[in-house]
């Protein structure tokens, strides 16, 4: 039985928390957030759920290094559900108190800086994994069991979107995560294989119709940023290929390249009329209130192809999760094929099933082992492999 601090307790973090309660033998669980009040109707919510109290509420600023320390002494993991740019402190204070770590991640500079915690974490005896959650995350996991599967890989193509079930609003989108993170996902360069070596290209590059099952259908997909993690250079030389786009309705991507080039997400102040103005702060603001409709339910979907070959022969093995919000729970599909995917690598970081230090997930995890525990969550997972 384990010792569990889930920090944050927004969407994913509950969806966390109630994860490792319900699969990951967990002993306790404290529910820290900067918000109080957040932190007691978050743990109150989960315990409900679960109808036992796993869940204690704790107030905590993941800014605070020194405090946070002192918290995460003496628990057998921390998974930190706050904003990416709070990971690399929040990682270096679970190391200090020897608690292994992992996070949602989503900004690979940062995951980055978390990686140079190797030797510390080695010397504390711990495991830290950034980047657990769905992608950059699982469909990354799914990607190294397609490597070990087949007899050769050559392609990997990563896709996934969080979407509303019927499309709405202006951008036929709802927020599934945070806004921040969201723009972050959108904004900058990304990192993908291309003729074997690590590459980087501009978001909202390589324009791409797909089509998935129903309820979904014809879809757009872009690249952005943060989906592949560390992938690129830890198969490079290995693949040929290997790039991740986000999925989107029809549109989307028309209407948020627009924005993009005129400035709306920029981070160099303006001045308005003698005030200055962040344009992607106000851009934040203003789509929060116009695409965050909490009421409508959504739905994930997530492909990874794998090109290669099996058996001899030429092969393309496909990897496909379609997840619907919960009724039962009320978690969002988002909050369950980003939360439940850490709370399975806590849980395997405190049996011991990843090496000590600080790993990149992609060389941390079993595959076969994480998705044995991902089929348990009841979420449909269907692979095929098609041969000539």
């Amino acid at each position: 039985m384990y010792t569990y601090i889930v920090l944050g307790a927004g969407k994913q973090g509950l969806a966390i928390a109630y994860d490792l309660g319900k699969f990951c033998d967990a002993k306790k669980i404290v529910v820290a957030d900067y918000d109080a009040k957040l932190a007691k109707a978050g743990a109150a919510r989960v315990n409900k759920l679960l109808k036992k109290k796993l869940c204690v509420p704790v107030r905590a600023d993941a800014g605070k290094e020194a405090d946070l320390k002192r918290l995460f002494k003496g628990a057998d993991c921390v998974v930190s559900a706050v904003p990416y740019h709070f990971n690399y402190g929040v990682a270096k204070a679970a190391v200090a108190a020897g608690a292994n770590f992992c996070d949602l991640g989503g900004n690979t500079d940062v995951v980055k800086k978390e990686l140079s915690l190797d030797k510390a974490a080695k010397k504390a005896g711990v495991t830290l994994v950034p980047d657990t959650g769905l992608m950059p995350g699982m469909g990354n996991t799914l990607a190294v069991h397609a490597m070990n599967v087949m007899d050769r890989v050559d392609e990997l193509h990563l896709r996934c979107g969080g979407l509303p079930q019927k499309p709405k609003g202006p951008l036929g989108y709802k927020l599934v995560f945070s806004v921040e993170g969201l723009v972050n996902e959108y904004f900058g360069t990304a990192y993908i294989i291309r003729k074997g070596k690590t590459a980087a290209v501009p978001t909202f590059d390589g324009l791409e119709e797909l089509d998935f099952p129903k309820p979904v259908g014809r879809c757009q997909a872009f690249v952005t940023s943060g989906g592949t993690s560390t992938c690129p250079w830890t198969f490079a030389g290995k693949v040929k290929e290997y790039d991740y786009k986000t999925v989107r309705y029809p549109g989307h991507y028309e209407k948020i390249k627009t924005l993009l080039d005129l400035g709306f997400f920029d981070q160099s102040p303006v001045d308005v009329k003698g005030n200055k103005v962040v344009p992607r702060q106000l851009s934040h603001v203003l789509l929060t209130k116009k695409i965050d409709y909490p009421q409508d339910p959504d739905l994930v979907v997530l492909r990874v192809t794998a090109v290669g070959r099996h058996k001899g022969k030429k092969a393309v093995m496909t990897m496909d999760v379609m997840d619907f919000q919960d009724k039962k729970t009320g978690f969002t599909a988002m909050e369950r094929t980003t939360g439940f995917p850490a709370a399975i690598v806590a849980h395997h970081l405190v049996r011991g099933l990843a090496p000590k230090g600080a790993v990149p997930l992609e060389k941390a995890i079993i595959p076969v082992l994480f998705i044995c525990d991902f089929l348990k969550r009841g979420i449909p997972y269907r692979e095929k492999i098609r041969v000539g």
